[in-house]
């Protein structure tokens, strides 16, 4: 099984807001870069993103290192899943899992592989991190660029006005 080294990070420009994710797999000398931007969403859910999108890359099984700057998404996957599952995708307090679509997501690509998660600190000079930020950074940018101030704010509205648990909770337990 090969052996890969993963990096990923969302960001959000308002939270909720235009967002952007990113991921940096690494194997051998190899290094691949992915990113790309939402109109409307959270902070949560580009990091949801960031770790679906660059578990979805590996073309075959691999033992994956995976870093993350985000608690919400490391304790989600290896504590809090696990018995969200078993409750039906609910949490201890009864209610829905937030954010449940790409939870979902996160564990259909995360079965494919044997993966070791572990986090680091945001924003503390860790250079495969602080270049998945600039490259999240760089896709909320280009969206910009590509939609008008109008487009955001109604893509923003819709969002808000969403029926289905996607907003973010503070405790996913």
């Amino acid at each position: 099984m090969k052996k890969v080294t993963i990096y990923s990070d969302g960001a959000c420009q308002g939270n909720p807001g235009p967002g952007g994710w990113a991921a940096l797999l690494i194997y051998g000398k190899n290094r691949k870069e992915i990113s790309g931007a939402c109109p409307a969403t959270t902070n949560n859910r580009m990091e949801l993103t960031a770790a679906i999108q660059g578990l979805q890359t590996l073309k075959e099984p691999c033992e994956v290192d995976f870093w993350t700057d985000s608690e919400y998404v490391r304790q989600g996957i290896t504590e809090w899943l696990p018995n969200w599952k078993r409750r039906g995708w609910r949490t201890a307090g009864k209610k829905p899992v937030k954010n449940i679509d790409l939870w979902q997501a996160l564990d259909a690509a995360a079965g494919r592989h044997q993966i070791h998660w572990h986090w680091v600190r945001g924003h503390n000079q860790q250079p495969e991190n602080e270049r998945c930020d600039q490259l999240a950074t760089e896709a909320i940018e280009r969206l910009r660029q590509e939609m008008s101030p109008l487009e955001l704010d109604r893509a923003l509205r819709e969002f808000q006005s969403c029926p289905t648990p996607l907003l973010d909770s503070a405790n996913g337990e």
